[in-house]
């Protein structure tokens, strides 16, 4: 079961590290970066990929990766499956796989990935075109998460997708226990009040109250971050008006992770629209009253040997499993000095 802060009760007083997920447009691939103090993160392959995303991608390339760790203790990566350059390197003939009626991207798949130990995966490809009739004319899935849902008992995978000549909305579906494939139909996470502004890049977590904040992206003029809440994890997200990042010009992909050492969360976003690129933080008690704390690099928050890093998604690891990693890839981590 999951503790008040969301955390997995078997191993919450083991919980040590943080483990980053993030990609690079320069190869749309899968990167790691760990940390032990929450603050200053390094990558474990000096800001290598750890898996190339011509490897286990239908377009030769991924992005959006998200990585959640199951009741199970099983570690689950989700990622769309989507080259934006793959023209350019000779994967296909044409800028999309499609025609430019379906849109920006107009990719249909999505790649699902689990491992006990984060060095050994499995993989499934998903198309939703293909696993579910009248999704022909879909347009793109984008940014899938996943979350457990314990009334069902399932993984849900919740992502962006767009139908052709629509906006983007949100949808959820559950998988198979193996997480290989979808066994339920997209259905709609939640309605934006503006029927006309795209909404994209959900992410959930569950408060210490036990309610579900839902941040996401709505493509406003700038886009930026903005909450909803919900006694449910699938349904009944509620609506607010504000505006929770503090950025001048756009930015997506909202990932929410708690401290480990205090009672305080961590809003990271994507600030695509700065050159270049760049991480954002929050800092927030009670999910109303955010503190701003800058950027990677300008502010508390640091990387060490990496730059640029898209659409992250931050996990906790306990102590073994950290050094376990590190020691794969002959990384260096200290434990000295933190909680």
């Amino acid at each position: 079961m999951l503790t008040s802060c969301g955390v997995s009760k078997q191993n919450k007083d083991d919980l040590s590290a943080y483990l980053m997920v993030y990609f690079k447009d320069n190869d749309h691939s899968l990167h790691m970066a760990l940390s032990t103090d929450g603050k200053t993160f390094n990558d474990i392959n000096k800001g290598k990929a750890v898996i190339a995303g011509d490897t286990i991608a239908e377009q030769k390339g991924i992005r959006d990766p998200h990585i959640y760790k199951g009741p199970d203790g099983i570690f689950y990566l989700a990622m769309t499956d989507l080259h934006l350059f793959a023209q350019d390197l000779g994967y296909r003939n044409t800028r999309w796989e499609r025609s430019d009626d379906y849109g920006w991207g107009n990719n249909r798949g999505l790649v699902l990935m689990k491992s006990n130990d984060l060095i050994h995966w499995s993989k499934a490809n998903i198309r939703i075109d293909k696993t579910f009739s009248g999704y022909d004319d879909i347009g793109c899935a984008w940014a899938p998460q996943t979350i457990y849902d314990y009334k069902v008992k399932k993984m849900m995978v919740y992502f962006t997708m767009r139908m052709k000549n629509e906006r983007t909305k949100l949808y959820y579906a559950y998988t198979d226990d193996d997480f290989t494939k979808f066994i339920s139909e997209p259905q709609i996470l939640f309605k934006y009040p503006n029927e006309k502004i795209q909404v994209l890049d959900a992410d959930i977590v569950r408060m210490p109250n036990g309610k579900y904040c839902m941040t996401y992206v709505a493509q406003e003029n700038p886009g930026g971050i903005k909450m909803a809440f919900s006694n449910e994890i699938n349904k009944g997200y509620v609506y607010q008006g504000e505006w929770i990042d503090k950025e001048p010009k756009a930015c997506e992909a909202p990932n929410v992770w708690k401290r480990l050492d205090n009672d305080k969360w961590i809003l990271m976003y994507d600030i695509f629209s700065i050159n270049p690129h760049n991480f954002g933080f929050l800092e927030t008690t009670d999910f109303v009253n955010f503190k701003d704390l800058g950027h990677f690099n300008e502010g508390e928050m640091k990387t060490t040997n990496f730059t640029s890093p898209k659409h992250g998604a931050v996990v906790h690891l306990t102590k073994n499993e950290a050094l376990h990693l590190s020691n794969h890839w002959d990384m260096e981590l200290s434990f000295e000095n933190t909680n």
